[in-house]
């Protein structure tokens, strides 16, 4: 290269911050009236993940329900567009910030009903209620949902009341965040929605559909390492083979979850 010359520029890439939810799948027809999850998350590119695959997948590129990510970067305060703080009164880690989160919701509200049974607002937390079945189908009954996956320490506890959010959790453990918690219980509520399955009578014989586990499944070969099929199965006899199911959904449900149990025969009585 002489002195004369000067080395070509191809230009800085420029990445600008958009408070629009991504629509993440854009090109798939969008059906009137479709289930919606709106998805607020520092980590957008989590999504769809396991929900684009199999049955949620291919529901979801045709337009069954729609996935929309709202990245909650953008809504930061200042130079960094920081998002957390320190926790009031001292403490380790970090939290999200009120007014941070308050505009990422107000966002999320944008074109949703505001009454919470035709649109829950669920901030998905260790401390909240239990995600069940029921929990799922009271979901699927809604027009769609908004998610809040948390991160750090937490969410500052203003912003969960001013907007009155309902609080659920995966279970009594804890995660680094809400993004998995968010496609599991997102799994469970999508197989609910019309045409997903295919066959609705699937989701009326799973476990937890009737407060008891399912009952044990078997397929060919009719005899395998010494192990038969139970013969009822075997007999074409449709009565004998639904006793015989109800009959084992009840006892796997007394010997694997006796919390269970107690509820199931609680409500029988």
């Amino acid at each position: 290269m002489t002195g004369e010359e000067k080395p070509k520029s191809h230009g800085r890439l420029s990445v600008t911050a958009s408070l629009k939810p991504r629509d993440l799948m854009a090109e798939v027809p969008r059906l009137k009236g479709a289930w919606t999850a709106r998805i607020i998350t520092l980590f957008p590119e989590a999504f769809p993940g396991t929900l684009g695959l199999s049955l949620t997948g291919k529901a979801l590129a045709e337009g069954l329900w729609q996935l929309e990510t709202i990245p909650l970067r953008p809504f930061g305060v200042g130079k960094h567009r920081n998002v957390d703080d320190t926790p009031a009164g001292g403490g380790a880690g970090m939290v999200l910030r009120a007014d941070v989160v308050g505009n990422a919701f107000d966002q999320a509200a944008i074109g949703t009903p505001p009454d919470r049974t035709k649109w829950p607002v669920v901030y998905l937390s260790p401390r909240g209620k239990p995600f069940d079945q029921a929990v799922a189908r009271r979901w699927a009954r809604a027009q769609g949902i908004t998610m809040l996956a948390g991160r750090f320490e937490g969410v500052d506890q203003r912003v969960l009341d001013h907007y009155a959010v309902e609080e659920v959790s995966l279970g009594d453990f804890v995660l680094s965040g809400g993004e998995i918690a968010a496609q599991a219980m997102l799994d469970a509520v999508v197989r609910l929605l019309p045409g997903v399955l295919g066959n609705a009578a699937s989701t009326e014989e799973e476990s937890h559909s009737h407060g008891l586990l399912e009952h044990s499944q078997y397929t060919r070969p009719a005899l395998w390492e010494g192990r038969e099929i139970p013969p009822v199965l075997m007999s074409g006899h449709h009565g004998e083979i639904e006793k015989w199911r109800r009959s084992e959904a009840e006892r796997l449900t007394q010997d694997k979850r006796p919390d269970l149990w107690a509820l199931y025969s609680a409500k029988t009585r």
